[in-house]
């Protein structure tokens, strides 16, 4: 990379977030970190900084109103210098629970966080990178998005709605220079699931990988999907999942 380019990731105060942010920060990428917790996020900051990185911090609330939302998406400009090169849409939100114990307030805190920031962010950052000719999008998906589930319908439905979104980012914004491709985790170890570490290990057990992945391997591929290596990489998911979508398990 000739020239420190700047990149937006959501929901970087932890997870694959966290992970996608020292991972861009190392590969000499100028971080927006963004999310709820300022003191998760400013640690964050901190480490890609004692690694010789650059981040900045700038917290979000994205169940915000699409107003808001704009003005952050201004802020994020701003705080990178006057000029975004790419956003990784990471953050989510998954109530664990089934269609008939959902709440009204997650029903529309995941809708609003899972669909409508990035729909509302894209729309605003995506056009200044298709004036200048080049940029990216990446959405995190997920292994859900392909299979049904008893408990996270919700999280899966808003998932494939991403998944989908992006191939439409990619026919619209395509054309004038700005790559917009899909990176899915499959069964992952975060913060989120740690409680549940051998629920997790027990469905990975019989995928090709044997085991759950990693947040940095996550990182890894967008990183990829984000370099000029990838540079006729268009509209595609990218599974990062240990097989489990695509290999029947016993």
């Amino acid at each position: 990379m000739t020239t420190q380019q700047t990149v937006l990731v959501t929901g970087s105060t932890s997870g694959i977030g966290a992970a996608t942010a020292r991972t861009l920060a190392a590969a000499g990428w100028t971080v927006v970190v963004t999310g709820r917790d300022t003191d998760r996020g400013h640690a964050v900051v901190t480490d890609v900084e004692a690694a010789g990185g650059t981040a900045r911090f700038v917290p979000s609330d994205l169940t915000a109103t699409p107003d808001v939302l704009r003005a952050f998406a201004r802020e994020v400009v701003d705080t990178a210098g006057g000029r975004l090169d790419a956003v990784v849409h990471n953050a989510a939100l998954c109530p664990a629970v089934d269609t008939v114990t959902l709440s009204d307030a997650d029903l529309e805190a995941t809708l609003a966080v899972n669909v409508r920031a990035p729909h509302v962010l894209t729309a605003a950052l995506a056009p200044a990178m298709a004036d200048r000719g080049k940029g990216a999008v990446v959405v995190i998906g997920s292994w859900m998005a392909h299979v049904g589930h008893p408990f996270v319908g919700l999280y899966s439905a808003t998932k494939a709605a991403e998944v989908q979104l992006a191939r439409s980012w990619a026919a619209e914004f395509g054309p004038r220079g700005v790559r917009v491709n899909t990176v899915s985790p499959g069964a992952t170890r975060t913060p989120v699931n740690a409680a549940d570490d051998d629920v997790v290990t027990a469905m990975t057990r019989a995928t090709p990988a044997g085991r759950p992945g990693a947040p940095e391997e996550v990182a890894d591929a967008v990183a990829w999907v984000l370099s000029d290596g990838a540079r006729y990489v268009h509209g595609a998911e990218i599974a990062v999942d240990g097989g489990i979508t695509s290999v029947a398990r016993a």
